[in-house]
Order: structure tokens, then C-alpha cells, then sequence
């Protein structure tokens, strides 16, 4: 059974009698059944090609990706530091990348 989240509230026994009594008093939203499953085609037979080749097509998952991108890194970091930074709350990584910026901006570093 799959974890259920947090704050995540189930039907009790009468709510889900009254949403199996709606569903099978809708003629429209019936429960599938072994019949109905033996007698379904797969979408690449029923769909138009161009159409289900959009379905099943790659799409890259998350957010699209920067056109910079981070670098990832490990640092050491005086724990007072580091905790200075966390405490500023979520993307407290990008404001220590701001302020490695700014130091570089005012003391420039001389190949």
C-alpha cells in the first residue's frame, strides 16, 4: 500500500458506500471490468500515429535547465557560517553564491 501523506484524509465506510452508489448510478462513469479490460487495444492502435507519438514522446523531466548552469561542489564551511546562511530560509545556497560574487566584484582576483 502506498505511503499516504501527511494530512491526507480517507473516505470513512459510508462516504465510500455513497461514491460507489454514485459512480454505479452514473451510466456515463461505470467501474471497468475483466470484460471490458480483455476487450481494450493498446493507444498505438487506436490513436492516430502523430498522435500517439506525442504521447509516449521523451520530455525531460523537472524544470528546464538554465542556460548557465551551477556547478556542483563540495566546500568546508565554518558551521556558524553555514548556519548563518540556512537560517535565511529556502535558497540560502544562491545567496552564498551572491555573496562569493560580490567579494569577487570588490576584490578582484589577479591571474
Amino acid at each position: 500500500m502506498p505511503k499516504l501523506e501527511v494530512g491526507h484524509i480517507s473516505p470513512t465506510r459510508e462516504e465510500d458506500a455513497a461514491i460507489n452508489a454514485g459512480i454505479a448510478a452514473d451510466p456515463d462513469s461505470r467501474e471497468l471490468d475483466a470484460e471490458w479490460f480483455a476487450k481494450a487495444k493498446p493507444a498505438s492502435e487506436v490513436l492516430p500515429p502523430e498522435m500517439y507519438a506525442a504521447l509516449v514522446a521523451k520530455r525531460p523531466r523537472g524544470r528546464p535547465k538554465a542556460d548557465e548552469t551551477k556547478v556542483f561542489t563540495a566546500i568546508r564551511l565554518d558551521a556558524d557560517l553555514l548556519e548563518a546562511f540556512k537560517a535565511t530560509g529556502k535558497g540560502w545556497q544562491t545567496r552564498v553564491n551572491a555573496a562569493l560574487r560580490q567579494y569577487l566584484n570588490e576584490h578582484p582576483i589577479v591571474h
